[in-house]
């Protein structure tokens, strides 16, 4: 837990400035940074002005919350062989209620749920698999502009012109909110690594499909 609420010390503190802010000043703010203050309370998306990002049956019996980072290579396995199960399984058959939160390491992190939410909730979880698919490239593309024009091209694939995703990556106070309301849900769940489960409010640590799928099947027949 301490590495997340280090990198939210860091974050949460931006007044303004949007991504280039962040790109000049996010190496040198690290590492002045005080610890992070008691985090708010967990608050809804709405209260922040943001959109949960969510796909399956909101009348389903069954949540499951999903805590992960773009820039986590455990994460971006899990995308490639859990998630498409469970969507194919459990998501498109409306048996569960699937939410996607976003939990921020690093800048790049940031930039890239920037990215994903500039397509709004209908291009998001699309978006979001491009960008757990090109993570090796992209992470590792360079410099910070280097990252930031990879990141770009991935929202370009998903019809997003440049005018858009330029507003979208300098749009400072959805960063500061985003920040802001991980900070809580991240406190309130007890989110120490990633990827992180919350199953109908227990948490659970990162699975195989094989135990992931038995425990949803426990959860459905109670």
């Amino acid at each position: 837990m301490n590495r997340l609420i280090a990198i939210v010390a860091v974050l949460i503190v931006l007044a303004g400035g949007g991504y280039w802010w962040v790109t000049q000043q996010a190496t040198e703010t690290s590492s002045e940074a005080e610890p992070a203050a008691t985090a708010t309370d967990a608050k809804t998306a709405q209260d922040f002005g943001l959109t949960e990002m969510a796909i399956g049956n909101p009348d389903a019996t069954v949540e499951v919350i999903e805590y992960a980072s773009f820039t986590c290579p455990h994460c971006a396995n899990a995308h490639a062989n859990l998630i498409p199960q469970l969507k194919k399984n459990y998501i498109d058959t409306g048996k569960i209620y699937f939410v996607y939160r976003e939990v921020f390491f690093d800048k790049y992190g940031m930039w890239a749920s920037l990215i994903a939410r500039c397509g709004g909730e209908q291009k998001y979880f699309g978006i979001a698999d491009l960008i757990y698919k090109g993570q090796a490239e992209w992470v590792r593309a360079g410099s910070d502009a280097a990252i930031a024009d990879e990141l770009r091209k991935i929202g370009r694939l998903a019809g997003i012109n440049a005018e858009q995703l330029d507003a979208c990556m300098n749009d400072s106070e959805k960063l500061q909110n985003l920040v802001s309301w991980y900070q809580g849900n991240a406190t309130a769940d007890g989110i120490e690594s990633t990827p992180s489960f919350v199953i109908n409010g227990t948490k659970y640590s990162n699975m195989s499909y094989a135990d992931f799928s038995a425990l949803l099947d426990e959860k459905l027949a109670e």
